[in-house]
């Protein structure tokens, strides 16, 4: 373009001029050229300058985050170092604390070793002088003191039971008879009631899948509440609860049945209806109690004791009913008080309570009657009543004449025909005896017997045992049953572990 326009004004100027003009108007375009070249270099120079710049405080901050990261990890491994020797100095601290504890352990076992061997030397020589004294040796001045105090007892052993066996063979045996027939035909006899399960009667098949609940989490949340096995089958308008105690049938049958009325059934409202029966039975055991005295006419015992007397209503002794044979025991003893001349009132007392070792919040391993005159003597009864408690087994001696007459009344009350049934009772012992081997190892916090004794519950708390120690629990508990106990058949041990979580909305 620029040379066509220069041509053109070529042609119009003509001449010598022309060509001037020419030359003038190429020397500016190679000059604009030039400086358009100049140009086009400085730009890129300054792009490649900035892209240098660019990339060299990218490569500056990679550099810093890694110094940093360095940094980081030189200040934990200083910080780990300190620690270690925190804990080197530590346990060198504890270890001199330990030398130190060793060496005073040792130099006081030297002086008691010591003082052991001067006693052990003041001793002999205090020996040696009494022999000396005496002209015998110890053994012998013990043979000779024991043979004379032998030969003394048995003198006034054998002239006292003499005396003794002249007088009640005149005597005894037409009295006791004539007293043990009286006092028999003056009381009633009860027969023996066991049951080892209820019928719990429904309106229709309908409520048992109510009952059941969804997969089965009511009935299993009824029977870990309860301790009962709850047992639904194709039987009619019925379902059975089973379990050897008492108490924990008639919690279950009356919790089903506020349930059942009420209506709403799932696990919370299932734990807290049970729990409130639970305090109705409480309260029902001292009413029986209170009762029991009453009617009795046994006055001043003290509250605890009158809960015991009431529990009995819900414990069996060899199948028959632990209350009523109290009840029984205590009248024939003051009958037969009254026959001999003693205090009637005192033996009935005594004979209501023969029996409330059977019946403690806490077993432990002692007889009955033993646990008996100790649980009297802890609230206060008279000691003519405790000694009569504990001896009516003979587990200690008889100290008054109110004591034989307990064990004889007794005696009476459970031998008469259909009164025991000792297969019933020896059950009724192994079921307990499954549930208290298992209540001895930590974090169990509950434990049923249930299906006649074939299965065993186990419930701990989630917060003492973890899931791969419940295993190793089942398999210990299992060995020790395996080790230590008689039983038909075989025992299944299930361990159960849950969490909860109780949160309150206000």
């Amino acid at each position: 373009m620029i040379y066509i326009l220069v041509g053109l004004v070529a042609l119009i100027a003509g001449g010598g001029g022309v060509y001037l003009i020419l030359m003038s108007v190429q020397k500016r375009t190679k000059q604009d050229a030039l400086a358009e070249i100049e140009l086009l270099k400085k730009n890129q120079l300054i792009e490649v300058k900035e892209k240098f710049i660019a990339l060299k405080a990218e490569h500056e901050q990679q550099v810093t985050q890694r110094n940093a990261k360095i940094q980081e990890k030189e200040n934990r491994l200083q910080q780990r170092e300190m620690q270690l020797n925190q804990k080197q100095g530590e346990m060198q601290r504890k270890s001199n604390e330990l030398e130190a504890l060793r060496e005073a352990h040792e130099q006081q076992l030297t002086v008691l070793e010591k003082k052991k061997t001067e006693l052990d030397h003041l001793t002999r020589q205090a020996q040696e002088q009494l022999e000396t004294i005496s002209g015998l040796s110890a053994e012998q001045a013990k043979e000779k003191l024991v043979e004379a105090l032998k030969d003394e007892a048995k003198t006034n052993a054998m002239s006292y039971i003499n005396d003794i066996m002249e007088e009640a063979k005149m005597t005894a045996n037409k009295e006791a008879k004539r007293v043990i027939i009286n006092t028999i035909q003056r009381v009633a006899t009860e027969a023996a009631i066991e049951n080892s399960v209820t019928v719990f009667h429904i309106e229709s098949d309908e409520i048992k899948g109510r009952i059941i609940g969804r997969e089965g989490r009511n009935i299993r949340a009824l029977e870990a509440a309860t301790g009962v096995e709850i047992i639904v089958d194709d039987t009619p308008e019925a379902i059975v609860l089973s379990a050897f105690d008492p108490v924990r049938r008639e919690i279950a049958r009356l919790s089903l049945h506020q349930l059942v009325t009420d209506g709403r059934i799932h696990p919370a409202r299932i734990e807290e209806v049970v729990n409130k029966v639970r305090k109705q039975i409480e309260e029902e055991i001292i009413e029986v109690g209170k009762r029991t005295t009453i009617d009795m006419g046994i006055h001043g015992l003290h509250p605890e004791l009158i809960r015991l007397v009431g529990k009995m209503k819900y414990r069996s002794s060899y199948g028959q009913n632990l209350l009523q044979h109290s009840r029984e025991v205590a009248n024939l003893c003051a009958t037969m008080a009254s026959e001999l001349g003693l205090n009637p009132k005192v033996a009935k007392r005594a004979g209501l309570l023969h029996d409330i070792g059977k019946v403690p919040d806490d077993e432990p391993e002692l007889p009955h009657a033993i646990l008996g005159m100790r649980l009297a003597e802890k609230y206060k009864e008279k000691p003519q009543v405790c000694n009569a408690i504990g001896s009516h087994h003979d587990e200690v001696e008889m100290e008054s004449l109110i004591a034989p007459i307990v064990q004889v009344c007794d005696a009476i009350s459970g031998a008469r025909p259909g009164a025991r049934r000792e297969i019933v009772e020896a059950y009724i012992k192994r079921l307990k005896d499954l549930e208290n081997l298992a209540a001895q190892y930590p974090g169990v916090v509950k434990t049923y017997a249930i299906q006649a004794g074939r299965e065993l519950r186990v419930i701990v708390g989630a917060d003492k045992i973890d899931d791969k120690e419940t295993e190793l629990l089942s398999f210990d508990i299992a060995k020790k049953i395996q080790d230590e106990m008689t039983y038909p058949g075989q025992v299944k041990i299930t361990v159960i572990r849950e969490t909860r979580a109780v949160s309150y909305a206000k």
